[in-house]
């Protein structure tokens, strides 16, 4: 394997399959089995997931909502699917452990880097919801920091298309794919692969993204593998 620990990086909306808003268990149950595909090969698996499809905190701050009140509903959405993915890996017969950045300790975890080290180590899949626990930080944000402190080789932002292109493919049918990317041509292309923080802190800490479709059967095991899907983003 290419890999030997990765940070998956998964939209809260990527959790509603075909539905309009919430879970679809039939999407949970096909990310638990590839999930465990790759962690049987002795890959060791650290995951952040949005909520999107349950709330966005910005969403709620253009309504009228206050931002801090909004980011804080957001990141107790993450919480919910980070369960919901924890009882599909236990469905699968996988380990793993819920750590959260607010303190919800009946149902998770608090987040000591430590201890999820020692989880990854023993081969469980660590799942970090709540975010970075800071209002006005994505969970794009938390997968950057977080898979800087587990050391992570990797980080796998699993999405819906696969992998960056220089358009909107769903709206433009001309738009160009790159296989290869480089932090400097991303940033001068005004390509949106993650928020600005995320990216920078990606790119100051000289950790590589790879973007790829996560929907389509096989495809986590492929990247861990190092075959030539999605588009890499290094120095």
């Amino acid at each position: 394997m290419k890999y030997k620990r990765i940070l998956l990086k998964l939209s809260g909306e990527a959790l509603m399959g075909n539905r309009q808003y919430g879970i679809d268990p039939v999407r949970l149950a096909e990310y638990a089995r590839d999930i465990k595909e790759i962690k049987e090969l002795g890959i060791e698996v650290a995951i952040v997931i949005g909520g999107g499809n349950i709330f966005r905190g910005v969403a709620g701050a253009s309504n009228g909502m206050d931002r801090v009140q909004g980011d804080h509903m957001g990141m107790l959405a993450t919480v919910i699917n980070g369960l919901a993915l924890q009882s599909a890996l236990e469905d699968a017969d996988v380990q793993s452990r819920l750590q959260t950045a607010i303190h919800i300790e009946e149902v998770a975890e608090p987040f000591i880097r430590r201890r999820a080290l020692r989880h990854l180590e023993k081969g469980r899949v660590v799942i970090f919801g709540g975010g970075t626990g800071n209002p006005y930080f994505t969970t794009d944000s938390a997968a950057v920091l977080r898979a800087i402190e587990i050391k992570a080789d990797v980080i796998l932002k699993g999405t819906r298309v696969d992998g960056i292109y220089n358009a909107d493919p769903e709206k433009d049918s001309k738009a160009t794919k790159f296989d290869h990317i480089s932090f400097d041509d991303v940033l001068r292309k005004g390509l949106k692969v993650m928020d600005t923080t995320a990216f920078t802190l990606s790119q100051e800490n000289e950790l590589p993204i790879i973007v790829f479709d996560m929907n389509k059967k096989g495809n986590l095991l492929k990247v861990v593998s190092g075959e030539n899907i999605g588009t890499k983003v290094n120095l």
